[in-house]
């Protein structure tokens, strides 16, 4: 009997456990690039069989993505930075993206803590306080990246998810 109740409660404790687990884990970015110390905080959504790319999920053609799941993603720096040849100075910042298959468009917004979209589904972006707007161009890869990932290098940093590597180029 102390046995079945024993297997019970654990059967019951593991299905809690299951349930608890988000779907779309937060999940941190750190490095340096030059003398600046990069931090990037996003939910890591997976790809879990779906087609990530020009679908309901993250549009193509002009749609703005919150560039991760839940809320907002925040890119913060605390060192004035150059990404791709455009000043950013010292500060935290949400990330949104205009994914097309050819070219992206990274957004670096001044508003944070934000939820990444409204209850229509729309991204919160408010597009008045976009500090600046860089072009950059994705990588197909051959090996799958299940789960988002932001990846911080000495040249800058990369979305990597599903079959594409979106690299942004920064100056220290």
């Amino acid at each position: 009997m102390k046995k079945a109740l024993f297997l019970a409660f654990s059967a019951l404790c593991m299905s809690v456990v299951a349930i608890a687990q988000p779907k779309s884990p937060p999940a941190t970015a750190t490095g340096k690039i030059g003398d600046a110390s990069i931090t990037i905080k996003y939910s890591s959504p997976s790809v879990r069989g779906r087609q990530i790319w020009g679908t309901d999920l993250v549009p193509y053609g002009g749609k703005v993505w919150r560039a991760g799941a839940n809320s907002a993603t925040v890119f913060t720096t605390d060192k004035d930075i150059t990404v791709e040849g455009k000043k950013l100075p010292a500060g935290s910042y949400s990330i949104y993206v205009i994914a097309n298959p050819d070219e992206w468009v990274v957004i670096f917004n001044s508003q944070t803590g934000q939820w990444g979209i409204t209850r229509q589904g729309e991204t919160t972006l408010d597009p008045s306080k976009d500090v600046i707007r860089v072009n950059v161009k994705p990588v197909k890869k051959d090996t799958l990246q299940e789960s988002l990932q932001y990846l911080i290098n000495a040249n800058g940093f990369s979305i990597r998810w599903e079959y594409l590597d979106v690299p942004v180029s920064i100056k220290g």
